[in-house]
This record gives structure tokens, sequence and C-alpha cells, in this order.
């Protein structure tokens, strides 16, 4: 779990493949990965990864063909520049929102406008996945906690504080920019809820058993 408060940047030294997936290496710059241990998550650009080795400033993940294939990870080459943040523990502040590093989909950058001491990007999202995003909810692009200001179609716009540009790479973001999001995961269980699940008490039977009907 985590909380799209990036902690720092760092960019990809390697890619290896892998029989059809690939692996990984990472240089997390000023992020240390003291207290890290293989096996630990990392969320890289929004993307919760595993941790199979470790060293002083840097480590390596398994990317598997599912996650090449629904974010932007397979585009990625070494040096492109990546938001790390180390996983929640126990005790943390919960700065942002919470958030899984289980992206929903790959959204691209329309605009970029100046908008006083900040900046505003409004973002395109694949038409289904649309109506989970509301104003002012929580949003996480490229693994940063957002607000979203505005809603319209499959679209939403966001702003950016002086702090957020300065501590992550989406000060780097122009139009055409394809960015991992994430949905706020109360949208996954509202659906969920509301989404005609099967009343057990009335299929189950007894102690769990088929052909009962609850009292």
């Amino acid at each position: 779990m985590f909380t799209g408060i990036v902690q720092g940047t760092g960019r990809v030294i390697a890619i290896e493949p892998r029989g059809g997936d690939v692996t990984m290496s990472f240089d997390t710059g000023a992020v240390t990965m003291d207290g890290v241990a293989a096996g630990d998550s990392i969320a890289v650009n929004g993307v919760c990864l595993t941790a199979t080795q470790l060293g002083p400033g840097r480590f390596s993940a398994d990317v598997s063909q599912e996650t090449l294939s629904v974010t932007t990870l397979g585009e990625w080459r070494p040096d492109t520049r990546i938001n790390i943040e180390r996983a929640l523990r126990a005790g943390d502040a919960l700065g942002g929102h919470y958030v899984t590093g289980h992206v929903d989909g790959v959204a691209v950058l329309e605009t970029r406008d100046d908008d006083a001491r900040s900046v505003r990007m409004v973002f395109a999202v694949p038409v289904p996945l649309a109506r989970y995003i509301a104003r002012k909810g929580s949003i996480c692009v490229d693994g940063v906690s957002l607000t979203v200001n505005a809603v319209e179609g499959a679209t939403f716009a966001v702003n950016l504080v002086p702090h957020t540009l300065d501590v992550t790479i989406l000060r780097d973001y122009r139009p055409g920019t394809r960015v991992n999001f994430e949905i706020d995961i109360i949208a996954r269980y509202v659906e969920r809820m509301f989404a005609g699940v099967p009343d057990w008490n009335r299929v189950a039977g007894p102690r769990g058993g088929p052909g009962s009907k609850a009292d």
C-alpha cells in the first residue's frame, strides 16, 4: 500500500529480457534503500513492483507481461525518469490517499497551461474508466496523489502546485505524454456493492453448504 506522496525521482538503468517478460533495474537517486529487503514493494510511476535485488541507491524487479501491456512500462528505455515511493509502513503519515499500485489504465496528457503559480493539466482516459473519476475525488497519476478539479466526458483536470512540480517528474510532461493512472480505491468497492452480487444468505446451505435459505 502507498499514499501517492512521491519520495524522490530516479531513472531506469537496465532492462533485461527474460523469456517474454523483463527484469528492470533502477537508480533510486536520493531515495535510500536502507531497510528495504528483497520481497518488499516499491512504487515506480505508480506501479507496485517487488524488489528482487537491492544495492546502495538501486534495486531490480521482475516485470510481467501483464504489467508491460497495461502500463507505460513497456515503453520505457534506459534513462527513462521515474517517480519513486517506498511502501507505507504502520505509523507512517498518510499525506495523500490510499494507493494500491495496481494501475487501472494509461491516460494521455491533452493540455498543459499555467494557472497562477500552479500548472493545470487535462488528461484523457479510456472511456470505460471515466465513470470512476469524480470532481474533488482523488486520482493517482504516475504515482502522484492528485485532487480531481474537473471532469468532462472522458477527461479530467488537475492542478500541480509548485512543490509537486519540484519533486516529481510531472513538471516535464507535455501534451501527448502517456501516464499510468489509478482510480480511487473507494470507487472500485462502491461499484462492487451495486453490481448485483448474489445474496449468499439465500443460496448457502447449513454451515455454508448449498440448498438452504437463511431465516
